[in-house]
């Protein structure tokens, strides 16, 4: 049966010895007489399907983003690219042959849908080799923990019949050569670090009170912000530079609004309000400050802090400094209402669709594994399951859509998942529309999953090219009602907090009518001069 699958191709430039095809067979023979639960079998075939077209790197290398290690994510997806090519543009056309028969493979172990290109080289193993490999060579930690996962990879290739022993091998080869030469035409110290572009907020600077010791000012502090990436405690520098502030940290059950409330009635109420912690503490203050008329010293204590960001505000140093200088910035802000309810602040994004059930799941894994495994964990579930929304914008038509952006002031770069905000006053919306689809949904939940760290590597990988999958506009305000298609809750997410039950009810065809409008100068933050 195999012997001649590949002796009889007739365009291939060569072929592969007797011995090696012999070899084939009696290592197919082996792995295919083992038998196996099928949990086993279920495993290597989900694992191999999700390592098709490279989706699996491309999560791991957004992990590794999310832990710091951008140049062994870069250098492994760098790779992988030129490792792929080799194997199928060069090796599949020279040497190509014939994959296993099906009949030889038991049927619990077979793919969904069987690969239809020439067997050798494994593709698969080609980039899982060459990706493990260029994280290695930038990280040999992080590469000893990739291994595994790549080892894996090549086995189910075997496991589930898709390829011969020599296909295995040579896509190893061709992986670990491709990463080699990568690493020798770009160096190490030349591997360019995917990373936000940041540039300066251009909202007009204003006067702001100052507090060089911290009289006059109350601070929340989440005491678990950013604790999962290493930093410091905040409260010796806080206690050293601010001495007169009254500084809160917050326990389960504290009420942000509630305890604002009680500082403003005492002898001394502050007139400035300060938050310690991620987008959604933040959030969470710059509503109650919005409400009280005062302004807000944002501290970055989170695991991405995109508003600080914005703001110019990158460390404690810096806010505490605008603080003594009094230096701030009146920015644009959103209002996130349901129905007739009270309008909810929003500083960056509201979404619905992909990103709230992703929170939502990665947070079931967070204080057991970590924000960045967990990410993984959660990517994973929802990109699997995801189903398509029933969405009628601004009184329009029904469309099915996966997700709907919202970023307050325009965002870059023009994805799904945008990331960078270059302005604190641009006085529009940024809506951002990804439509129903195979491509769109992989697309769109890599990129939410990771907050956009991915979205310079996304946008290059060829299996996720295709014809535009987003709408976006600019206005001033939006309405909308979704419904998760079959019916169901479409849940929302703004700032980073994500829930799956959306507020008041539903309309008579089952839908969540949600609203979006731009506030200009909203909120008063404080931010370092030009």
């Amino acid at each position: 049966m195999s012997g001649s699958r590949r002796r009889n191709r007739r365009h291939q430039r060569f072929t592969l010895p007797q011995r090696i095809e012999r070899l084939d067979e009696r290592v197919a023979a082996r792995v295919n007489a083992r038998p196996t639960e099928p949990r086993v079998d279920a495993f290597w075939r989900c694992l191999s399907t999700f390592a098709n077209h490279g989706v699996l790197w491309l999560v791991v290398a957004g992990t590794l983003v999310a832990l710091g290690k951008h140049r062994a994510a870069f250098r492994g997806l760098a790779s992988l690219g030129l490792a792929s090519a080799i194997a199928n543009i060069v090796g599949k056309r020279l040497v190509g042959g014939d994959r296993p028969a099906l009949t030889s493979i038991p049927i619990a172990r077979r793919l969904d849908r069987s690969p239809t290109s020439p067997s050798f080289p494994s593709g698969h193993t080609a980039s899982a080799a060459a990706f493990a490999t260029g994280v290695a060579l930038e990280s040999v930690g992080a590469g000893a923990a990739v291994a595994p996962l790549a080892a894996g990879v090549a086995y189910s290739r075997l496991h589930t019949g898709a390829h011969w022993f020599s296909d295995v091998a040579g896509g190893a080869l061709i992986g670990v050569a491709a990463a080699a030469v990568g690493k020798a035409i770009v160096s190490g110290t030349s591997t360019p670090v995917m990373r936000p572009r940041t540039t300066p907020p251009t909202a007009t600077t204003i006067d702001l009170p100052s507090s060089t010791d911290g009289a006059g000012v109350f601070i929340l502090i989440n005491p678990s912000s950013g604790r999962d990436l290493g930093r410091p405690d905040p409260l010796p520098l806080l206690k050293h530079r601010l001495p007169l502030a009254v500084l809160h940290e917050i326990t389960d059950g504290d009420d942000f609004a509630e305890l604002v409330d009680e500082a403003l009635a005492s002898d001394d109420p502050p007139r400035t309000l300060g938050v310690y912690g991620g987008d959604g503490s933040v959030g969470a203050l710059a509503d109650i400050a919005r409400r009280h008329d005062l302004p807000l010293l944002a501290l970055p204590g989170g695991t991405f802090n995109h508003f600080t960001k914005a703001a110019a505000v990158d460390s404690l140093d810096q806010a505490l400094d605008a603080l003594a200088a009094g230096c701030g910035r009146a920015v644009d802000v959103a209002e996130l209402s349901f129905a007739d309810g009270d309008p909810i602040t929003v500083l960056n994004t509201a979404s619905v669709g992909l990103y709230p059930a992703f929170v939502e799941e990665r947070e079931k894994w967070e204080k057991r594994l970590g924000k960045p495994v967990a990410a993984l964990i959660a990517a994973v579930k929802v990109v699997r399951r995801a189903r398509p929304l029933e969405v009628s914008i601004d009184g329009g038509d029904t469309e099915r859509v996966f997700s709907v952006f919202v970023g307050v002031d325009r965002y870059y770069p023009v994805t799904v998942a945008p990331i960078e905000r270059r302005r604190l006053d641009d006085g529009v919306l940024d809506v951002r529309v990804l439509r129903a689809g195979r491509r769109p949904r992989t697309r769109g939940a890599l990129a939410l999953a990771f907050a956009g760290k991915t979205n310079d590597v996304l946008a290059r990988m060829p299996f996720l090219q295709g014809p535009p999958v987003l709408d976006s506009s600019t206005p001033t305000e939006l309405s909308l009602v979704a419904r998760e298609e079959g019916g169901g809750d479409p849940g929302f997410a703004h700032d980073g907090e994500a829930s799956l039950e959306t507020p008041a009810g539903v309309d008579a065809h089952g839908g969540h009518r949600l609203r979006v409008r731009l506030v200009r100068a909203g909120l008063r933050v404080y931010s370092p001069a030009d």
